[in-house]
Formats: structure tokens, C-alpha cells, sequence
């Protein structure tokens, strides 16, 4: 059984941090184009950042440099550390891995708001 486990949503003050962690089971990894996208309200679902099954990684231009993704391939899982944060930068963040198959997250919130 497929799992992609995120976790590290919440609510941030705007200018502060955050970091989200997706953990992958049952599936091989590495086969695997793993990334974030995000869904504001009202809005369609945008992709953030993303590894491609090559290992460079793409950037959506709203979070190039404030955003970093990473992975820990020993432990099947990728992270987004969201650094300065702004109020549109809320939304529902999905992991998402895609390969033959596509599967995705549960979709913690982030809500970015004084």
C-alpha cells in the first residue's frame, strides 16, 4: 500500500518559517518525480518545487529563494523549508509522486497570517 505521509503545517506570522515533511512508503524512491504543490483558496493546485526523476530540481518563481526542497533518500522522504514567508503563500500543500503511477498527500494547511 501506497503512503505519502506529510507532516508540519500550521499557522505562521508573516516573515517566519516553516517546514514540511512528506515520508514515502511502498514505493521505490528513487523511480519516483517527487515534489510539493500547493493549492490556495479558490484557486487551481500550482506546483512549488519538484525533483525530476534526473535529480535537478524546478522552482516556482513565487518561492525561488525563500524555498528549499530536499530529500533523505535512507529515510524515503522530502522536505520544503519555507523561509520568509508571505500571506499568499497560504495554501494546501500536497507531496506528490509520479512516476507510472501518480500519487498524492493528504494536504497539511499553511496558513500565513498576522
Amino acid at each position: 500500500q501506497v503512503q505519502l505521509v506529510e507532516s508540519g503545517g500550521g499557522l505562521v506570522q508573516p516573515g517566519g518559517s516553516l517546514r514540511l515533511s512528506c515520508a514515502a512508503s511502498g514505493i521505490i524512491f528513487s523511480n519516483y518525480a517527487m515534489g510539493w504543490y500547493r493549492q490556495p483558496p479558490g484557486k487551481q493546485r500550482e506546483l512549488v518545487a519538484g525533483f525530476t526523476r534526473s535529480g535537478s530540481i524546478d522552482y516556482s518563481d513565487s518561492v525561488k529563494g525563500r524555498f528549499t526542497i530536499y530529500r533523505d533518500n535512507a529515510k524515503n522522504t522530502i522536505y520544503l523549508q519555507m523561509n520568509s514567508l508571505k500571506p499568499e503563500d497560504t495554501a494546501v500543500y500536497y507531496c506528490r509522486a509520479k512516476w507510472i503511477y501518480d500519487y498524492w498527500g493528504q494536504g497539511p494547511q499553511v496558513t500565513v497570517s498576522s
